[in-house]
């Protein structure tokens, strides 16, 4: 059985540990805010972090743990938990780090494929943070001896996260952009892809993406016709982009199609939901 922190205990943490039958003796879950600590699922040892500073007792906790997912975003300053807790793990009895980051850090590839071996082109600060986190990460891996697994996350959905709930909510936009695509994948895979790099000790970096790189609007529509609604009139992009904030608009500029095989060869992951689809059909409340 193995104590694990997740710094930062977020949707992708929650749904890793919500079943129950993840191998873990402990669990440490942080958070930015009384409110987010307070909302932590039961069984999960809540200690506020708010990335400035490392109270006693979580020195104290992190010195025990033996595995960390971190999902902390960088500032410029560089990783927050490296700089509030490094000397903390580096001395106890840490094992083996998860870090959650995004495939944006590729860049914009014209809708060509990339995979781990593409060097990344950020092409904003917030990326190139993140890129630098991930070396941060990987140097302290190797200063400790031990793997780290630099997960690379498409758009995240699943439960309570997803186009339906956007239709239900009458928030859904069907963007179209010509030419553009993106990849996504479900939370559960990426549980399942956590459970798979710890038990194989995993150091590298990994594409953590369905099989099918899809335009944004196709999801909206899918989830549409699963709800028996019409399907929301597509928006021009250039008209949808006034209101976005700088983040989105990033996110919109960069244009690739992103490839998973050493997911799912290297790591013998077997994706639950491969596209879309399977994913969102098995939501509750389908009508599938």
């Amino acid at each position: 059985m193995t104590a694990l922190a997740a710094l930062g205990f977020g949707y992708c943490v929650r749904h890793l540990v919500a079943d129950g039958t993840a191998p873990f003796s402990r669990i440490v879950g942080t958070a930015r805010t009384a409110e987010r600590l307070a909302a932590l699922p039961a069984g999960v040892a809540p200690f506020l972090f708010d990335g400035e500073s490392l109270s006693a007792a979580l020195a104290g906790a992190l010195a025990g743990t033996e595995l960390i997912i971190a999902s902390a975003p960088p500032d410029a300053r560089g990783d927050p938990v490296l700089r509030c807790a490094g000397q903390v793990l580096e001395e106890g009895r840490l094992g083996q780090v998860v870090y959650l980051t995004t495939l944006g850090v590729y860049g914009d590839h014209g809708g060509g494929w990339v995979d781990e071996t593409t060097p990344p082109r950020a092409g904003s600060p917030r990326l190139e943070r993140r890129l630098a986190a991930e070396q941060e990460w990987f140097a302290f891996g190797q200063k400790r001896g031990i793997p780290i697994s630099v997960l690379r996350l498409a758009g995240i959905y699943g439960p309570g996260r997803n186009a339906l709930e956007q239709l239900r909510a009458g928030a859904a936009r069907r963007i179209d952009k010509p030419g553009q695509v993106f990849n996504r994948i479900h939370v559960a895979d990426i549980a399942r892809t956590i459970r798979a790099v710890v038990a194989r000790r995993f150091d590298g970096v990994l594409n953590v993406t369905d099989d099918l790189p899809a335009p944004p609007g196709d999801p909206i529509a899918y989830a549409a016709e699963l709800l028996g609604l019409p399907v929301p009139p597509a928006i021009p992009f250039d008209e949808a982009a006034r209101d976005m904030s700088p983040m989105a608009l990033t996110f919109w500029a960069a244009n690739k199609r992103v490839a998973n095989h050493r997911l799912k060869a290297e790591l013998g992951v077997s994706l639950a939901y491969p596209t879309y689809r399977e994913g969102l059909a098995a939501l509750p409340d389908t009508g599938a």
